[in-house]
């Protein structure tokens, strides 16, 4: 949720590098222009961070900034996402809805990754570019925006060009003024100034007192070529205060041992260099010694989740497991004799029992995931459990319809979504009614004082979320409609930033984020979920799986029933796990964990009829594309779960 703060962030210290200097006076100048802006940088740079700064001292401040990232969308759906589309136009849209452009309205639309985009979608967005005006997908009637676009990519254009992958057309349209952000191995003046930042900036967060750099520390830092560049130091030094237990950050608490230690310590650090080396020196063990290191470092990167790793390294999670067997890391798969080939026996690989398991560094699960308890309860049966974190439900439940993940946790909305969608899950259990725990907020000088003041104002949420059903009962309390109030469709995200607050009105959020918020001081609660809305938790799964594997979710389920008997006997310890987890002080996270409950019951017909209501009621709105039943979706285990067997008899 954090973004690399170069010296142009409002919020980050004055930095003294030449190369720092001589950007922020480039940035300066294009500001307050209307001109459009090609931002080209190494992964990890501050993209964002320089839009947002060129929108923030723009004349344009006051209104919206978004960003899309271009990477992350569909080819089915990206051209709808940027310039929106009517009722009717596809199978499930249900009502019109605006694109990226129309959102950003008088504002700053950032196309982060445009390098990524589709040659068919470049067209159109050149038509955009040149014409000022946007045709929803569905509709023959072009709409005027009004909107500054910047763009951004890691990716040589010059070179798309040459294959064809980009438009030279749009290049040009798109490179009006090209702003090159330089990799922080090139500016190490800034380093000391921005590690002292991210360690006060984490101190703060987590209530400890700030840490200094032992000289030893200090050193290592800029000797490092930081590859990740600012986004990977301010990792480092958040972890390293994490990990501190006093007042001085040693080398070791930095973690960059490993990384320096393989490779030539000279400045330059130039990889083709020290392959060229090495292969005069020892050439037969070269390879295995750079597989090995690349995948240590990527599963490092990815704090051991082997689906991110894959995803990182461009190959698939069965390759990587080849991998992490080969070098000790995972257990080989076991061996069974078969007969074949021309001698007689030869051997296959029998699949390794597994969980996939997506989850949000909160509640229950996340306290099962920093403990490692399901590790170890599945240790001794040859089960691989691996973990995957989602932001929010509604991606949470698309990796379960694409048969990413087995099991899962989210709150009440998403699922229902998802069986619209005709995801194949089934309930398994939930947690019951935590309502405090959702909220409308908005900055504390908002002139919003209750659901009554919403109409035409700029709603944030998560669209298929618990908040976007808090939204629509928030506005029919007060006599108002979706239509009356303007939604930006944004993923979750805190600390929001002065960006963020003035771009729209109120924000939909939840804990732990909600808690952290309102302890802090930068929002103000308008309405939370008391009498509007249950914001229940459940846990599902795949249908296949749970048909399957019965056995393990039992086993899950009483591991869960467990944690929360632990969790509500000993708050300030499970806050202290969620706090390391999230980065976030443990009173928020206490604050959090006191307005829910952390019982796991067996799902029951009152449960039933409770998430009915909702499915009809989203139905009804058009909202989903059909009826759903949710009593079809209930988990029926055959012997039956032992959980909560006072109520069993309940049992749909």
């Amino acid at each position: 949720m954090q973004h690399p703060q170069p010296a142009f962030s409002p919020s980050a210290p004055d930095l003294i590098d030449p190369a720092s200097k001589a950007l922020q006076s480039v940035l300066d100048r294009l500001a307050p222009t209307d001109a459009t802006v090609l931002i080209v940088g190494e992964t990890g740079t501050g993209k964002e961070v320089v839009a947002r700064y060129l929108h923030h001292n723009s004349l344009r401040r006051a209104r919206p900034f978004l960003a899309v990232n271009c990477g992350a969308l569909t080819e089915s759906l990206a051209e709808s996402e940027l310039f929106g589309h009517e009722k009717g136009a596809f199978t499930g849209a249900a009502s019109g809805h605006q694109g990226w452009f129309e959102a950003a309205g008088g504002g700053t639309l950032l196309l982060d990754e445009i390098g990524e985009l589709s040659l068919s979608l470049q067209v159109k967005l050149l038509r955009v570019l040149q014409e000022r005006e946007v045709t929803r997908v569905g509709s023959r009637k072009a709409i005027k925006v009004d909107v500054r676009v910047i763009a951004a990519t890691h990716v040589d254009l010059a070179n798309a060009i040459r294959e064809r992958r980009f438009r030279e057309d749009l290049y040009y349209r798109l490179n009006v003024a090209a702003v090159t952000l330089p990799p922080l191995r090139q500016r190490p003046g800034d380093i000391p100034l921005l590690a002292g930042h991210f360690m006060r900036l984490y101190a703060r967060r987590l209530g400890r007192p700030e840490p200094r750099l032992a000289a030893q520390a200090l050193d290592m830092l800029l000797q490092y070529s930081w590859p990740g560049n600012v986004r990977e130091l301010e990792n480092t030094l958040h972890n390293a205060v994490l990990l501190s237990k006093g007042s001085l950050i040693m080398p070791q608490q930095l973690r960059l041992d490993e990384h320096i230690g393989d490779i030539d310590s000279s400045h330059d650090r130039d990889l083709e260099q020290f392959i060229h080396r090495q292969l005069r020196s020892e050439p037969a063990r070269l390879f295995d010694r750079m597989v090995t290191t690349l995948v240590k470092s990527a599963l490092e990167l990815n704090d051991g989740n082997q689906m991110q790793t894959a995803a990182l390294l461009g190959i698939s999670r069965n390759t990587l497991r080849t991998h992490l067997a080969h070098i000790g890391l995972v257990k080989p798969r076991r061996r069974d004799a078969a007969t074949g080939g021309r001698g007689g026996n030869s051997v296959i690989l029998a699949p390794e029992r597994e969980i996939r398991i997506g989850y949000q560094k909160y509640g229950n699960l996340g306290i099962v995931k920093a403990r490692q308890s399901l590790e170890q309860l599945f240790a001794a049966q040859g089960v691989s459990v691996l973990w995957s974190e989602f932001p929010a439900g509604p991606q949470l439940l698309h990796a379960l319809g694409n048969d990413e993940i087995d099991f899962g946790t989210t709150g009440e909305v998403p699922p229902i979504f998802a069986q619209a969608q005709g995801s194949s899950l089934v309930y398994i259990a939930y947690e019951p009614a935590a309502p405090q725990s959702v909220a409308m907020v908005v900055s504390p000088d908002s002139p919003i004082r209750s659901g009554a003041d919403l109409k035409g104002k700029r709603i944030a949420v998560n669209k298929g979320s618990n908040v976007h059903y808090l939204l629509i009962q928030i506005l029919e309390e007060h006599g108002l409609s979706m239509d009356d109030v303007r939604i930006v469709y944004a993923p979750p995200k805190y600390p929001l930033t002065h960006t963020d607050t003035t771009s729209v009105d109120a924000w939909m959020m939840w804990d732990p984020l909600l808690s952290d918020a309102q302890l802090s001081g930068h929002m103000r609660v308008v309405a939370d979920g008391t009498h509007l809305v249950l914001n229940q938790q459940f846990y599902l799964a795949r249908r296949q799986f749970a048909e399957k594997d019965a056995d393990m979710l039992r086993q899950i389920i009483q591991l869960l029933q467990q944690t929360g008997r632990y969790i509500t006997a000993s708050p300030a310890e499970a806050a202290h796990y969620l706090s390391i987890e999230l980065g976030l002080p443990p009173a928020s996270l206490q604050c959090a964990l006191a307005r829910c409950s952390h019982e796991t019951r067996a799902i029951d017909a009152h449960v039933i009829r409770e998430q009915q209501k909702i499915a009809d009621r989203f139905y009804a709105l058009g909202l989903i594309p059909k009826a759903i039943s949710i009593r079809k979706a209930v988990w029926l285990p055959d012997p039956p779960c032992d959980i909560n067997a006072g109520t069993r008899s309940r049992r749909a």
